[in-house]
């Protein structure tokens, strides 16, 4: 499956009051190479094995795949993760007919708010709430697998 995303910077916590839900994500990686991330991850009481492929030129959209797995297995395998798990909780925001994601992050992440939006196509018009920042899509040190390696705290 192709997933087509565009992931934005966050201006102010607003977005807090307009969700809908809200869950705690801890995830890593036992691949984080740009070419293929294998990603494990528990949401919630969830656990979920992901497999994302390399952006395309744009940076909107890459192949990915997901299964659900128990959590039991998701924390054996977080287990054998590279260094630097991501820990942050995903806001899910309805605007318009989008929801969007907005993850905040904790840790070594601290600080960094970030939204995602999917879309059918790449062309695919949308409503920017007033919180929305500035358009990250395809900044490489936005992606989760990158901020495991080179966390925000790090940033210069």
């Amino acid at each position: 499956m192709i997933e087509t995303e565009r992931k934005f910077l966050v201006l102010n916590d607003i977005y807090k009051q307009e969700a809908f839900t809200q869950k705690r994500i801890v995830q890593g990686y036992l691949s984080s190479v740009p070419e293929r991330t294998v990603r494990v991850r528990t949401k919630g009481n969830q656990g979920f094995l992901t497999i994302k492929g390399k952006s395309n030129e744009s940076g909107l959209s890459r192949m990915e795949w997901e299964k659900e797995i128990s959590v039991d297995d998701a924390l054996q395998l977080l287990a054998l993760c590279e260094k630097g798990a991501i820990d942050k909780i995903r806001y899910e925001v309805k605007v318009g007919n989008h929801t969007y994601e907005v993850d905040e992050f904790f840790g070594d992440n601290a600080g960094l708010v970030v939204a995602e939006i999917e879309l059918a196509d790449e062309n695919e018009a949308f409503i920017k709430p007033q919180w929305l920042g500035e358009e990250v899509t395809g900044t490489e040190r936005y992606y989760n697998a990158y901020l495991s390696r080179n966390p925000y705290n790090t940033w210069q």
